[in-house]
């Protein structure tokens, strides 16, 4: 374990943003038909920067569906080279929407052996990306704060989170509750299930002035998707809202652990479903942040017990039969095969390679002095949200997913 305290005198925030929306024509994650042909709102890239004695924390929340595998090393690197401080450091997620890319730069690698160049992402448009998030982050510097105290709150989101897993009367159990369900369906008749109904709000102060706030809440962030409108879906619009209304203070949304967690129950997939699910959204996060601002919900950041440590997490690849080596092979090579199909076999073996190079995942915790913030990998299960939650009591959690994900699910 690498164990560092955070404790200083002086430590110091700064916030950063940069536009991350893809060109139109670009894929959808990953694997999805139609490419972009519109923009409906922005994707974006949002991120803070904590200094003090010990090396930085950088934490960077991306409007994208997925990061993985040597794309998801080399944005921690070149942030972590550029704040001056360790890999293990920085936190990199994003927060899954559907209408967003997945980067994979060794699945595109073997795309492109295939002549099926950009097919997954445009390696030039991910390079600009990166390096405008690392010039905001640089330049937010002539900005940074003294950070001297934290305020914690949660919040009960109302009628967006249900889980996937719905038991049929007779018994069977599925997991076909998805983003967006029939009003009359099952599925949508069915209770919430297993989730997490609060949203967990962390913010950063100088002295009483609130500087940035974190909101982290456990749902897929999907209300309609897949007909290559670019979106940030209703999380980036509550989040725009709250942002509007709070100048002074950088609003950060994360994805909370959410493989088995949507808005199926109250979704139709209706297109004026996304600025309802937005409003009930927007209206838990400004109720958090205005609570963890309140003078009883601040504390001193404790200089004995702040605390940054990351484990090493090995998980195994897929053992099944299509998941071998020579199946993928030949599936990538197969021109009768859809694009979409070479795409997916061409991220297994981008995978699969880095298991077999050995190379663990990051399980990165902070410890802001009683309030705990842990980086899961991939579209980790709501249980392990929970799990931590109740390891970590009394005192709060928040639990971000989508971290390193070449994993897909990881379910319990």
């Amino acid at each position: 374990m690498l164990g560092h305290e955070l404790a200083g005198e002086s430590w110091s925030i700064s916030t950063f943003s940069s536009d991350i929306t893809i060109p139109l024509g670009h894929r959808c994650m990953g694997v999805l038909k139609v490419k972009a042909n519109r923009v409906d709102d922005p994707l974006q890239a949002h991120g803070l920067l904590i200094k003090g004695p010990e090396p930085a924390i950088v934490l960077v929340a991306l409007d994208w569906c997925e990061v993985r595998n040597d794309s998801y090393q080399q944005w921690r690197t070149t942030l972590a080279q550029a704040a001056e401080t360790s890999i293990e450091r920085v936190m990199v997620c994003s927060l899954h929407q559907h209408d967003a890319p997945v980067i994979d730069a060794g699945a595109q690698v073997y795309l492109d052996s295939q002549g099926l160049q950009k097919e997954l992402y445009d390696p030039d448009f991910h390079k600009s990306c990166l390096d405008a998030l690392v010039q905001a982050m640089k330049r937010s510097l002539k900005d940074e704060r003294p950070l001297t105290h934290i305020g914690y709150a949660d919040a009960l989101v109302e009628r967006i989170a249900s889980n996937r897993r719905v038991q049929y009367s007779d018994g069977r159990v599925t997991f076909n509750r998805y983003s967006r369900m029939d009003s009359g369906s099952i599925e949508a008749k069915a209770d919430e299930g297993e989730i997490d109904p609060y949203i967990k709000t962390l913010v950063f102060l100088d002295h009483e002035m609130p500087v940035a706030a974190v909101s982290c809440y456990a749902t897929h962030p999907m209300s309609h998707y897949g007909n290559g409108a670019v979106s940030g879906d209703f999380v980036a619009i509550a989040r725009r809202r709250l942002q509007q209304e709070t100048p002074g203070v950088k609003q950060i949304y994360l994805t909370g652990c959410s493989g088995d967690v949507t808005a199926g129950k109250y979704n139709d997939g209706a297109p004026a479903m996304r600025a309802v699910l937005a409003d009930r959204l927007y209206l838990a996060m400004k109720s958090g942040f205005e609570k963890a601002r309140e003078s009883d919900s601040r504390r001193p950041l404790n200089t004995s017990n702040c605390q940054f440590s990351c484990e090493k997490l090995t998980l195994p690849f897929h053992d099944g039969e299509a998941f071998t080596r020579e199946a993928m092979l030949k599936e990538l090579a197969d021109v009768n095969q859809s694009v979409e199909n070479r795409i997916t076999a061409a991220m297994g073996l981008s995978s699969l390679d880095r298991v077999e190079r050995g190379e663990p995942i990051d399980l990165p915790c902070i410890d802001f002095g009683g309030v705990k913030m842990i980086l899961f990998p991939g579209e980790s299960f709501i249980r392990y949200q929970l799990m931590a939650q109740s390891f970590a009591k009394p005192n709060p959690l928040i639990a971000i997913g989508f971290g390193e994900c070449w994993t897909g699910y990881i379910p319990t």
